[in-house]
C-alpha cells in the first residue's frame, strides 16, 4: 500500500486532507491564545470572523471573553507552575516559597501577560484575582495540592489548614503581581518567595 495513502485513511489524515474541515472550539482556542501571546487584544466578532462563523456560535463554544481569556492564562500559567515546582530545591516551605517565588516571577516577566495588564487592568484583575473568574480558584487548588505533597512527606507542618493556606499564598503572589494596577506601587516581586517562605515558616539559614 502507498504509504501517502496509509496516512489519509488515519483518523487524523483524513480530517487535515478533508476540503471542507470546519473549525471548532479548539480551533477558536488555539488562533485566540495566538494573538494573545503576540499581545493582541482578543475581540469576540473579529476571532468569530477569523473561524468563518457567527458570534452565536462562538460565545456557544467558548462562553464570553472573560472565560476565553481565562482559559487563556490558565493554559500559560498552569506549566509554568508545573515547571516552577519540578525545577525548585529544597523541602517543605523551601521547596514551595522558591517553586511559587519563581512562578511569580517567571509570569511577572511574560510579554503577554504585561501587556494584558496594561491594555485591560479592570478585567485582568477580574479575571486573575477574583472569584468571578476561575483562574484564582485553579491556582488555588494547585497551591492547595502542592502543600498536601509535602505534609504528605513529612516535610512541611503547616500553621493553617491547607486550603487557607493555599489562599493565602495565592494572595501574596496576586498582591506582588498587581501591586502597580492596586496600589499605583509597583513592588519587587522576587521578594515573593521571602514573603511567602516567611508565612510558611521557613527562614533561610
Amino acid at each position: 500500500m502507498n504509504r501517502r495513502r496509509a496516512i489519509s485513511e488515519t483518523p487524523l489524515g483524513r480530517m487535515l486532507s478533508s476540503a471542507d474541515r470546519r473549525p471548532d472550539p479548539l480551533e477558536a482556542f488555539r488562533i485566540a491564545r495566538r494573538w494573545f501571546i503576540e499581545g493582541r487584544r482578543i475581540e469576540m466578532q473579529e476571532l468569530a470572523t477569523e473561524l468563518g462563523i457567527n458570534r452565536a456560535t462562538l460565545f456557544r463554544w467558548v462562553g464570553g471573553r472573560d472565560e476565553l481569556i481565562a482559559e487563556i492564562l490558565w493554559s500559560l500559567a498552569e506549566p509554568t507552575l508545573k515547571a516552577s515546582i519540578d525545577a525548585a530545591p529544597g523541602h517543605g516551605a523551601e521547596h514551595i516559597a522558591r517553586a511559587v517565588g519563581h512562578y511569580t516571577t517567571v509570569i511577572d516577566e511574560s510579554g503577554f501577560f504585561q501587556a494584558f495588564l496594561r491594555r485591560e487592568p479592570e478585567r485582568a484583575l477580574r479575571i486573575l484575582a477574583t472569584r468571578a473568574g476561575t483562574l484564582q480558584g485553579r491556582l488555588v487548588a494547585a497551591i492547595e495540592q502542592l502543600l498536601n505533597d509535602e505534609i504528605a512527606a513529612g516535610q512541611l507542618d503547616p500553621p493553617l489548614p491547607p486550603r487557607d493556606l493555599a489562599f493565602l499564598v495565592v494572595r501574596i503572589v496576586e498582591s506582588f503581581l498587581y501591586a502597580d494596577i492596586i496600589t499605583g506601587e509597583p513592588l519587587e516581586v522576587a521578594k515573593a518567595e521571602q514573603a511567602i517562605g516567611a508565612l510558611l515558616g521557613h527562614r533561610p539559614g
